[in-house]
């Protein structure tokens, strides 16, 4: 099938989401949108996209039906609530969930999904804002090899590599190591600017230099400019990385595993969220550092 024969589904137009599918919408598939608040859908970048008023609508008819929404309940009520996509999917259909989620819901997904032969992929994202609107993001695959083959022409269009790591459920396993590692580089981001700034060296300076050595990151090279202006950009929600950083903590806890540095920053981050920066983009830690 050419692309244009093709018919997507999306749902969530959120940070990740409205860019995603604005590439997919360029690339020529043929597009249905829905996200709850109903305004991104109006958005230039999807004409000729069909906007839908419920997830039901944005899955009807579609080969592929791909999801970036908040979080477990989202997911629950996008595919399974009242308007929900599972009344108009048709069997042989391929759900490709972006969301972070935890990895026993996306099996509950796939299996109840499974019951009416609709097949499904976790497929969540790493590589923020800028990822999204460039079609680069990392994309982290849990699901069968057979469904992700089928899934793989649309992922290429947002991913600029996909990785397979497992059966269902993997990809949000993987996705959870991911924001352990986000946690640490930038709460480590944020004590260096900061300590700078106290030392009063020439920051920019400090930071070319540091860039190309151990200490570089994708922290250092995209947020540090944002730390030293107290200027922060939405690249990823502190509230969702809070909720992801709970995934991550449980599944340590499930092995017997402490984190002492990931529930430092969690908490870090609920102090934020306590004094109004939830909905700021996680460099924000640096605020916490006054």
């Amino acid at each position: 099938m050419t692309r244009s024969d093709l018919r997507i589904g999306m749902v969530g137009l959120g940070a990740l989401g409205l860019p995603m599918a604005i590439n997919l919408n360029r690339a020529g598939y043929r597009l249905q949108v829905h996200t709850r608040s109903r305004q991104a859908e109006q958005n230039p970048g999807l004409h000729g996209a069909l906007r839908c008023s419920n997830p039901a609508d944005a899955a009807r008819g579609v080969d592929l039906l791909m999801l970036c929404v908040s979080d477990d309940q989202a997911v629950n009520t996008v595919l399974f609530g009242a308007n929900g996509a599972i009344e108009t999917l048709q069997p042989g259909c391929v759900v490709i969930d972006c969301s972070t989620i935890t990895p026993a819901n996306s099996i509950a997904a796939a299996e109840r999904l499974a019951i009416g032969k609709i097949d499904y992929i976790d497929a969540p994202l790493t590589g923020g804002t800028e990822g999204a609107r460039a079609g680069t993001l990392t994309v982290l695959v849990g699901g069968q090899d057979t469904v992700l083959q089928r899934a793989r022409p649309v992922l290429d269009v947002i991913g600029g590599t996909i990785h397979h790591f497992g059966p269902v459920g993997s990809g949000q396993q993987v996705k959870a190591v991911n924001q352990v590692l986000v946690a640490g580089t930038y709460a480590a981001v944020a004590e260096a600017m900061a300590l700078g700034q106290r030392l009063n060296l020439p920051m920019d300076a400090v930071v070319d230099a540091l860039r190309s050595g151990a200490a570089g990151s994708w922290a250092l090279d995209h947020r540090a400019k944002a730390m030293l202006n107290r200027d922060y950009p939405l690249g990823f929600r502190l509230a969702l990385h809070h909720k992801d950083l709970s995934i991550a903590l449980n599944a340590a806890r499930e092995t017997d595993l402490h984190l002492p540095v990931t529930q430092l920053v969690q908490q870090m981050e609920a102090d934020l969220m306590a004094s109004g920066h939830e909905d700021q983009d996680v460099s924000c830690l640096r605020q916490w550092l006054k």
